[in-house]
């Protein structure tokens, strides 16, 4: 089975996602063994964001490498084991919540796709990127 970063780079859906992680230099981390949840924002989620915002991420490692540690979760955990929890913490430090009241949502973002198992992990497709805060 493949692993979280090989999932996301075979995935065209998620160029931007496997940019940031490069430059953030988290591709080792999450190529270990883990395991993780990762809140994988789409393509889409990050085009979202305000003109510039990339741009001056990519332009200060620290804060994207905050940001994109806030979308991931030590363990493996499905959308039924996320629902019973309510909230999480990420390997930011910070505390997400997850509500599965009516559909499925990490914070204010919607899961697109839940539980794409992987080799060291479980990978949600979410539609907006989540910010800590």
């Amino acid at each position: 089975m493949a692993d979280i970063v090989d999932i996301a780079v075979g995935n065209d859906a998620f160029k931007t996602l496997v940019t940031a992680v490069q430059v953030a230099g988290l591709v080792e981390t999450l190529k270990s063994p883990g395991p993780f949840t990762v809140f994988a924002p789409n393509d889409e989620a990050f085009a979202k964001l305000p003109p510039g915002t990339i741009q001056t991420l990519v332009q200060n490692i620290p804060q994207l490498t905050r940001i994109l540690k806030y979308h991931v979760v030590s363990g493996k955990l499905t959308k039924d084991d996320l629902a019973k929890l309510g909230t999480v913490t990420s390997v930011e430090g910070s505390t997400i919540k997850i509500d599965c009241s009516e559909g499925f949502e990490i914070k204010n973002a919607t899961v697109l796709a839940a539980d794409i198992d992987a080799d060291n992990g479980i990978i949600h497709v979410i539609d907006t990127v989540i910010l800590p805060g």
